[in-house]
């Protein structure tokens, strides 16, 4: 039988559940156990796909084409295995199904309720998503104390009355602060997470004590009293400093280990492992993190970073992890530059002066015509000024305008998604794509196979001949541009199996200036860097 271990949060959002939540799952892989993991969202969105980056971060898809939170990428970079769409919930999934079965007739003729239907559609979710694993993770988005999660706090009881309790344990990720005009470390918010999560039938088993600073014992002995979990469970997992650079999340599976959470998630569901966890290959790539023999350099230009006063870098997370683990490959401290497209285009922004330490450029995926002339002008200069150049999705596209323009002489040359009425609409729709009104879940999404060209530069980093990678687009290459951009020196490097969509391109005779079609930062992970990245990486220090 699979054993579940639910992860939920309290005090406040985006306190860490998800990487706590991927980090336990690596530690129990490490044991030998075969693991999956779960996003619940509370929100009424049926996925995630037609959220603003900057309203709820990035938008990850799946193998299998789901659009679904980010923490599913979480999930996958720690673990290395591809999660299916169906490991996202949703409040609106669960509901929308739920009144479909009403209109079908499903239910008989009974009055639909809260429970036993919302709650049981729930629970046969996370069955059917966690059949065939040894152990998997359920994470419950935001707090213990939302309105919205009161539905699937109720279903993971009804969970556990079908399982049994030895199957089953609770662990609670809290926050405890530290108000600036006493220094000291606050309790009462995390004892007030667990009477909310006990109001609702779930007493934590293990709690996790995130924090500015390590847990004492005064604290820990206090939070044993009021939560009756015994201070063995009580875990301190303070922050780790210099998210973009020096130290990393990814330490958090061997600083957890290091505090002996897998052998009480052991003991909680009576697990034998099937082997001895010691996290040797994890350790050192870690170690590569920490402690760099290098530094390189990397300007991201982008637009989806602001929200209101702040800066949101998880509207880009997977292209930035996925540099972490191409620079931990090759031992490099990774200087991550935010740019905004929007400055480029300034008449007074000096790109040459902006660009003087810079290593190598990214033009990550995004829509819509907001700062797209400065992202052309940074695409030109990295060509013309030989500076390592990665472009994904709308990179892509940005790439084939700019090289239109400036190298094929067709110098109005657009995207029909910004200018209709271009003359050279040298980037289109997708024929298939022209009829769709719809947003949510019509564009060409998940993995595709592209065939690559044996003698490119592509082919020579994949080391082999057909690739999947995954897709987030409506728009592609104009078939009818392909013969003047192959004329004047543009390789394209991979293709769809029938020959009519441009998945790769690169430039001969450039360091490195490659982009594709597709999202490869997707299937990066930390111990097997993404290939493109890995080849960018390396070509910026050579």
């Amino acid at each position: 039988m699979t054993k579940f271990i639910v992860v939920v949060g309290g005090v406040i959002s985006g306190v860490g559940k998800g990487v706590a939540t991927a980090s336990i799952g690596r530690i129990m892989q490490d044991y030998g156990f075969s693991v999956t993991a779960i996003k619940i969202d509370p929100y009424i969105n049926c996925d995630a796909g037609t959220m603003r980056p900057t309203e709820h971060g990035e938008v990850w898809v799946t193998d299998d084409g789901g659009e679904t939170d980010q923490d599913l990428g979480t999930y996958e970079r720690f673990l290395g295995i591809s999660i299916p769409k169906s490991n996202n919930i949703t409040t609106g999934q669960v509901y929308k199904e739920v009144i479909e079965k009403e209109r079908r007739g499903t239910y008989l003729g009974h009055t639909v309720q809260f429970i036993p239907h919302i709650t049981d559609e729930i629970k046969n979710r996370i069955l059917t998503a966690s059949n065939g694993f040894d152990i998997a993770l359920v994470e419950i988005g935001g707090t213990v104390g939302d309105y919205e999660n009161t539905a699937f706090l109720f279903a993971l009881r009804a969970l556990e009355n079908t399982i049994g309790k030895d199957n089953i344990c609770y662990i609670l990720v809290t926050y405890l602060p530290i108000p600036s005009h006493i220094e000291e470390m606050k309790t009462k918010p995390t004892q007030l997470s667990v009477k909310l999560l006990r109001e609702n039938g779930i007493q934590p088993d293990l709690i996790l004590c995130r924090g500015k600073q390590a847990l004492d014992d005064i604290r820990k002995n206090k939070i044993e009293q009021y939560a009756n979990v015994k201070s063995d469970y009580i875990i301190s997992m303070p922050d780790v400093t210099g998210r973009d650079t020096v130290n990393t999340t990814y330490i958090i599976p061997i600083s957890l280990q290091e505090e002996g959470i897998g052998d009480k998630i052991n003991n909680l569901l009576h697990l034998s492992p099937k082997k001895t966890s010691k996290l040797e290959e994890w350790k050192q790539a870690v170690h590569n993190i920490i402690n760099p023999k290098d530094e390189v350099n990397i300007a991201m230009i982008g637009k989806y970073f602001d929200i209101g006063t702040f800066k949101l870098a998880d509207s880009y997370i997977s292209v930035n992890e996925a540099l972490k683990h191409a620079c931990s490959k090759h031992s490099l401290r990774l200087n991550l530059h935010w740019i905004d497209s929007k400055q480029l285009e300034q008449k007074n922004f000096n790109i040459k002066e902006s660009f003087k330490d810079i290593d190598g450029v990214v033009i990550p995926g995004g829509f819509g015509g907001s700062g797209v002339e400065g992202k052309i002008n940074a695409i030109r200069f990295c060509r013309e000024n030989n500076i390592p150049f990665l472009g994904l999705c709308y990179g892509l596209q940005l790439a084939v305008i700019e090289f239109s323009r400036n190298v094929c002489s067709l110098t109005t040359a657009n995207t029909s998604e910004i200018d209709p009425e271009t003359l050279y609409p040298v980037i289109d729709i997708l024929p298939e794509q022209k009829a769709i009104e719809s947003k949510g879940g019509t564009m060409r999404l998940g993995a595709y196979l592209a065939l690559l060209k044996e003698d490119s530069r592509v082919f020579k980093l994949y080391g082999i001949d057909k690739v999947y990678e995954r897709h987030r687009h409506r728009y592609e290459v104009n078939p009818d541009f392909h013969e003047i951009l192959q004329k004047h020196g543009m390789i394209f490097s991979g293709m769809s199996p029938d020959g009519k969509l441009v998945e790769f391109i690169e430039l001969p005779d450039h360091k490195f200036f490659i982009a594709t079609q597709s999202h490869p930062e997707f299937k990066s992970s930390l111990l097997k860097p993404a290939a493109l990245f890995d080849g960018f990486i390396k070509a910026c220090k050579e």
